[in-house]
């Protein structure tokens, strides 16, 4: 089971680091059990094919953050119940979608951190289409894997550096 997670306010961490943080644009809702989440960027790009996203949350999570440019389709959700129960097990901090998600209801009641456009009940096809550990860029930001990404209710935001080892000004 995952350790006890680390919380996070994103507004105090935009008063800390101004020089260092990027705010992603306010498109996102938040539905995972865990309102504040953070860790390192592991990407992921597909269109309506949640492929890459059922191998990546098999793997091991811990202190990382799955951000998934899903081309912010709204006809399909690229994570369900099942696959964020699967994060979950494998110690991801959290999972940002830009794309819808599904079995809402379900992934509120998970310690994971999972923030999406929207939902939609209609599942992805699976034909394997899609590229891991790319640059994307979505919301205004470029979200790059080793980077960090840090979320709450107030909003998303990107670093270069893990902002808890930056250290006091």
């Amino acid at each position: 089971m995952p350790q006890q997670r680390q919380r996070y306010s994103t507004p105090d961490l935009c008063d800390d680091y101004p020089e260092l943080v990027q705010v992603v644009e306010p498109i996102f809702v938040n539905y995972g059990g865990r309102e504040s989440f953070g860790g390192q960027i592991v990407t992921i790009k597909c269109f309506e094919d949640n492929s890459l996203v059922r191998e990546l949350v098999a793997e091991e999570g811990t202190g990382k953050v799955l951000v998934v440019d899903a081309g912010g389709s709204m006809r399909r959700a690229c994570l369900g119940d099942l696959l964020a129960e699967k994060a979950f097990s494998n110690g991801w901090e959290g999972i940002l979608m830009y794309g819808c998600i599904r079995d809402v209801d379900a992934i509120s009641e998970l310690e994971l951190g999972v923030q999406a456009l929207g939902t939609h009940p209609m599942k992805t096809e699976k034909k394997g289409i899609g590229e891991r550990g790319i640059a994307v860029t979505f919301g205004g930001v470029t979200f790059k894997p080793g980077e960090y990404l840090y979320a709450d209710n107030n909003g998303v935001i990107v670093s270069p550096k893990a902002l808890n080892e930056v250290g006091n000004h």
